[in-house]
Formats: structure tokens, sequence, C-alpha cells
């Protein structure tokens, strides 16, 4: 059992709920006490597929200051954590913030308590230096973003005429840098589409004694299936998949020239051989501008350990292609159903072969040249004194894409957190330096805002 409570919003267990709402409530009262205008929006239950319900913690809007002269910033963060406990190889409990060596040890340090805290650090300087704040700032907090931000799109929609009708523009502070020390700014992220591909004899699995020899084997047409999406340098043999693909400019090439990146620490960090390219701009853009194809599992084939001659009757394979801009989910899902078909039906088999897609979500880029981000270049330069790394994110911030869609305001991504933070992992930390220098990046913001708005 936990010592302390975790703010755990991904296993759905009550007194996990709990701790959210005291979570929601704390950052609530510390908004009030900070003279932000708060409201605690209730959002109702979450109904779990085992049949039960759990209360959804509410999501906080609030605002500080409308002065229709002055840009509004508005922030956005969460509270809930991913799962935590100290026999998986923390060193410190997980739910208690533990100092060793100028590091913040504990759940949700970087991701996302910690910059949610920098931000609110931030406008309270100004507060205590008795200063009007240059820009006037709204929060938007929400505790189920590891669960998948469970009834957010819907208050976002509601709320983009009312709350987000005077928001100039969006920060979020919720991935981290690519170097140790190098502050970064995130101008894209990739998307993601998930695939299932399901091939089926019969619902009971077979003896390779009794049956081996006269059937189409499902593996077997599964192997093949799941053989025939990538090679081995990594590139997708789905036809058509690349032809969305924004065409590499010069202009972009030296950006990843500009990036700080050793290779070899990279590597060795990594615990990887050896990758499938040899410069940083390659590994660079085939992470971040390029799709990749990933096969993730079977279910339904025999995976324990020893030998057993079982033919499965009905497997399903798992495999997910990450998305780039101007890749369309629904253009994609059609390419890799039609390859699909077109490779099981070359084998002649009479087994039935089901392909459907369980997750589509886009792709995301903004324009580096927005006020926002030449803000936050210039509160880099004033605070770190060094130019940002203007990186992508090779993973998936839906709620990025999901703001610049509904709300169509510009949203920027500014991380605080360095590359070795750990975020989902075990001993997730932040750097003392990082909390403190971020919280000043914040305030350099706010000013940079108000001199380009």
């Amino acid at each position: 059992d936990f010592p302390m409570m975790g703010s755990d919003s991904v296993q759905p267990v009550p007194r996990f709920r709990q701790e959210l709402f005291r979570m929601m409530a704390m950052a609530a009262d510390m908004l009030q006490r900070l003279g932000a205008r708060v409201a605690s929006v209730d959002m109702g239950l979450q109904q779990l597929p085992d049949g039960q319900s759990l209360p959804i913690p509410p999501i906080i809007l609030a605002e500080l200051g409308s002065d229709p002269t002055k840009g509004t910033v508005c922030f956005y963060g969460h509270l809930d954590v991913q799962p935590a406990d100290q026999g998986d190889g923390w060193l410190t409990d997980p739910y208690v913030l533990t100092e060793v060596d100028g590091k913040l040890y504990g759940r949700g340090a970087t991701d996302n308590k910690g910059p949610v805290l920098a931000w609110i650090n931030a406008v309270s300087a100004f507060r205590a230096l008795e200063q009007d704040l240059p820009v006037n700032i709204k929060f938007i907090i929400e505790g189920m973003e590891e669960a998948g931000s469970v009834a957010l799109e819907e208050l976002v929609e509601k709320e983009k005429d009312r709350f987000f009708s005077g928001v100039d523009y969006i920060v979020i502070s919720d991935n981290l840098w690519i170097s140790q020390r190098k502050p970064a700014i995130t101008y894209g992220t990739r998307g993601n589409s998930y695939f299932m591909v399901e091939v089926k004899c019969r619902d009971q699995d077979f003896h390779s004694g009794t049956f081996g020899g006269i059937l189409h084997e499902p593996m077997a047409d599964l192997v093949a299936l799941l053989g025939s999406l990538v090679d081995s340098s990594g590139h997708i043999l789905v036809p058509g998949i690349y032809d969305e693909v924004v065409r590499l400019t010069e202009e972009e090439i030296n950006t990843y020239k500009a990036i700080h990146l050793d290779l070899e620490e990279y590597r060795n960090s990594s615990q990887i051989e050896k990758f499938l390219f040899d410069t940083k701009e390659e590994i660079l853009m085939h992470l971040w501008r390029y799709p990749s194809l990933s096969i993730h599992g079977i279910e339904g084939a025999f995976d324990e350990p020893g030998a057993k001659t079982v033919i499965p009757g009905r497997v399903i394979g798992k495999f997910s292609i990450r998305l780039v801009p101007h890749m369309n989910v629904s253009v994609v899902e059609k390419q890799v159903t039609r390859h699909l078909e077109d490779v099981f039906s070359k084998r002649n088999s009479s087994n039935k072969m089901v392909v459907s897609m369980a997750l589509g979500l886009h792709p995301w880029i903004a324009n580096i040249n927005d006020t926002q981000y030449l803000a936050a270049k210039r509160a880099i330069r004033t605070v770190f004194g060094t130019e940002p790394d203007m990186i992508r994110d090779g993973s998936t911030i839906p709620i990025a894409k999901m703001f610049q869609e509904i709300v169509h305001k510009s949203v920027v991504l500014i991380p605080l957190g360095a590359v070795d933070d750990g975020e989902h992992s075990q001993n997730e930390k932040i750097n003392r330096w990082n909390y403190i220098e971020g919280t000043k990046l914040f305030a350099a913001f706010f000013l940079e805002m108000a001199q380009l708005h």
C-alpha cells in the first residue's frame, strides 16, 4: 500500500480519485490566494468497462487580469500522474518529493506538477513585487491527462467562445529538452494511428501434430502480413504512405544542424549498439519529421516459456504508425487496409482477416515565427544566455492539436525538464536548477509577450 496517496488517474481506484480531487482543490486554493477568479467545473462520472463508474476530477478554469490593452496567455497543465510503486525500483518514496544532489525526485516532479507550480510561482513573483502582471493570465488545469484527458475536449468546445474567447496564445509545458543543459522550444509532435489485424481460422487452438500440414495457419498468415509492413532500414512499405509527407527544405535542414545532440552519449544512454542512421540530422528527422511504423505485439500467440506444440486458431497483430504533417488519419487507414488486403489475397488463405484502426491522432505543427515563439526565444536568451534548440517531439501530445483545432489559437510548448528527467519511469525527477531557471523563464516570457503584443 502507498504510504502516501498518489494522484494517479490511470488506475481506476476510488482512493486515487480522492487524491486527485484533493490536488484540484489545492490548486484552486493557490490560484484564489493569488487573486485569480477560479471556476472548478464539475465533469461528472467516468463509466468504466466493467460497469462501475468513478467521479472525474473537476477541471479548473482560472483568470487573472482582464486588461483589454494586454495580451492574454493561457497555460494548460495537469495534476494527475502515472502509476508509481516504490517496489518497482524507486530509490525514494515516489509520493514524497525528495532532494538528492540537486535533483528533486517524485512522481509528477517533471510531468507535470513541477511546471504547473513554476508557472504559479512566476505569476506570484509579480504579486510579491507588487507589480502589475505584464499580460492577462488564464489557467486550464485538469486531472485526467494520463488517462486520455477524459471530458476535456467537450469542455474546451463548450468554452471556446467564453473562457477562450479572449485568449491570444496557449502555453503547454509537458515535455522535455533534448539535452541536459540546453533549453528547447517544441513546435511539433507526431500523430499516431494504431492498428489491429486479426486472422482467424476458428476460436479454439489446434494441436500441430493433428492438424499441422493441412491448414492455412493464422499465425503464418499474420507473420507474413506484419512482415510486409516495414523493411529492415525502417522504410514503410505501404504504397502511398509517404505521398503527403512535407518535402524537406534547405532552411529546415539548417534548424536540424543547429541542434545540440551528442550522438555517442545518446546511443550509450539508450543502450543501443547501432542506430539506423549515422548522422544527428538523419536521426532527428526520422524521429520528428518522417513517419515510422512499429510492430507492438501479437495477441493469441503462445508466449510462455517452454515448448508447446500449438497452432493458434485466432491471432491479432498490433502495430502503429507515427504520423507527420500533412498525413491524414483516414487516408492512412485506407492505405494500410488496402495494402494488407492485397498481401493477404496473394496468400490464397481460407482464413478470415479483419483490419481495424483503434486510435487515430493527428500530428501537430506550429509556425515558429508566431509572436509567442519569438517571445519564448527572447526569454530563453535573457535567462539562459543561449539560443534554444528548436525541437519537435516524436511522440504524440493530442492536447496541442486539440487546442489549435478547436480554439484556433497559436500553441507553444515550452519544456522545463532535462532529457534525463525520466517522465513515466522510475525515479522521475526535475533538477532544482531547471525548476528555478524555468520559473524565471516563465516570468521573462510574460515580459517579452507584453513587449511583442
